[in-house]
């Protein structure tokens, strides 16, 4: 049974990272809506939140991966524009609710598609991947990032959160992740926290100038 069910995980896994874009919605869609996902509903105090409200006072934010709003909603509104992009229509229709219910509809938009292939309509001071990164191919980690690079605002940051350990151990493609990010990327702050085993980092593409207002955020490298 054990094999089974890990042989069963590893091929939805290939499947939400290699799959086409009909596959992982049908995916998606079936398991936001049979409440598989409910337990990502309140991640109020996520370690990725200070980090990100450094970065996004007064400005636009791109949520990569958005899920079911969780960012949108529970970081502080310091920021001036937020759009989240997800492949699954019912997480939107909660995020949705949910930014009705808290008030920032005019702040909150959601656009459906596959983040891998998602053309931002602007520039955007803040690009966050958090869950969404693990389904990034490691072959294809920087080849993302270099994409997105172009809808970097001057001055503008990556911000990615990973769990990097669990248990104490340490998750070998996580681990990766960051490793690229540090050597290919100029790397602002990166922390971890053991308390949940997350790592945060926080880069720009090198050659990047770092704005004005980027100073006044206390850029720092921890």
């Amino acid at each position: 049974m054990y094999i089974v069910d890990r042989t069963l995980r590893f091929t939805r896994g290939v499947l939400l990272s290699y799959g086409p874009k009909s596959i992982k919605t049908f995916f998606w869609d079936r398991e936001f809506s049979n409440g598989q996902w409910n337990f990502l509903d309140d991640t109020a105090g996520d370690c990725v939140y200070s980090h990100l409200e450094r970065f996004s006072a007064n400005r636009a934010i791109l949520d990569l991966g958005c899920g079911p709003g969780n960012t949108a909603n529970e970081s502080a509104p310091v920021y001036l524009k937020y759009v989240g992009v997800d492949i699954s229509e019912e997480a939107l229709a909660k995020a949705r609710r949910r930014t009705e219910q808290n008030g920032r509809s005019r702040k909150n938009h959601f656009e459906r598609g596959d983040f891998l292939s998602y053309v931002p309509p602007q520039k955007f001071d803040v690009i966050l991947f958090r869950e969404a990164m693990y389904h990034v191919p490691l072959g294809k980690v920087k080849k993302i990032l270099d994409r997105f690079s172009e809808y970097l605002a001057d001055g503008g940051v990556f911000i990615v959160r990973l769990y990097v350990s669990r248990k104490g151990q340490t998750s070998s493609r996580p681990a990766a992740m960051i490793g690229i990010m540090e050597r290919e990327f100029d790397v602002v702050e990166k922390s971890h926290y053991p308390e949940s085993g997350s790592t945060v980092i926080v880069f720009r593409p090198r050659g990047l100038s770092l704005s004005e207002n980027g100073r006044k955020n206390g850029a720092r490298h921890n």
